[in-house]
């Protein structure tokens, strides 16, 4: 959407005429969240894990993603979910990137950014609710995670649950791991899981 009116835009320019499409997109966005028109706005943060992709509804943080993950299905996703009104406003996603930047330079141990859960539902929204509590320095188990969401023989449908976190990182799925000890699987990886326990004491540098 953002994409298409942007050209549209540009295309009404003069020929000849210069056009800082930056600037553009930066004013579109602020005019569409004054006028109540923006429902989801995105922006991206430089990590070092790689650039995530942060996004934000009027309730909260509905997704951060790893490098990899397609933008345009996830912005499908969120308009077909939530609302087509998506734009990228980096500025509307200031918080949640000093938050993280806090995070990984060592001087945050505990996220305070509303989540907004539309993404999902029923017993993953339990698992992952379960997992949001799950304090800096420790870790769970899978199991341990599905008794938490109320169905303690589902350790394998939380782990399916986890293997589809909208926002890690912020509701620390990293954080869970096989009963035995061993880490699990990670949707940004195993070098990333490895990377965010350092980071939090739980494996040695």
């Amino acid at each position: 959407m953002t994409d298409e009116l942007e050209r549209r835009l540009a295309d009404a320019v003069p020929h000849g005429a210069s056009v800082d499409l930056h600037h553009l997109r930066t004013t579109l966005a602020r005019r569409a969240a004054k006028d109540g028109l923006l429902d989801v706005a995105y922006g991206t943060y430089d990590s070092p894990l790689g650039p995530l992709t942060v996004f934000v509804t009027r309730r909260g943080l509905v997704r951060l993603s790893y490098p990899g993950e397609p933008v345009d299905e996830q912005l499908n996703q969120l308009a077909a979910l939530i609302s087509p009104r998506v734009m990228a406003a980096p500025d509307r996603t200031d918080e949640v990137r000093r938050q993280l930047d806090a995070y990984f330079g060592g001087s945050r141990r505990a996220f305070e950014l509303p989540i907004d859960w539309r993404l999902v539902r029923g017993f993953a929204s339990n698992v992952l609710r379960a997992t949001a509590r799950i304090p800096f320095g420790s870790v769970s188990s899978y199991r341990e995670v599905a008794i938490q969401a109320g169905s303690p023989n589902a350790y394998r449908a939380a782990g399916n649950a986890l293997g589809s976190n909208p926002v890690p990182i912020v509701v620390p799925c990293h954080r869970v791991l096989h009963a035995g000890g061993g880490l699990g699987g990670y949707t940004g990886g195993l070098d990333r899981k490895r990377f965010l326990l350092r980071l939090e004491g739980v494996l040695e540098a």
